[in-house]
């Protein structure tokens, strides 16, 4: 006979009647074509989003290493 015991759960875990609704109702979480599901113009909005959030951190980075460069040589 070994001293196995059941690992402890967490309160918050839930109990089989949860899992199984999570398993079944609530399913794993997919993001494969998450963007897909929108609408052509959608879509083209949210590439024009994140392109001006890029030159927008892009620019931040110019100006901070400006910033830095200035400070050397000044």
């Amino acid at each position: 006979m070994s001293d196995e015991q059941p690992t402890p759960r967490n309160p918050g875990e839930g109990g089989r009647l949860m899992s199984w609704v999570f398993r079944r109702l609530a399913g794993p979480p997919e993001v494969q074509g998450a963007v897909q599901g929108g609408s052509n113009q959608a879509r083209e909005a949210w590439k024009q989003d994140l392109e001006r959030r890029k030159q927008w951190s892009r620019e931040q980075r110019e100006r901070k290493r400006a910033e830095r460069e200035a400070r050397r040589a000044g």
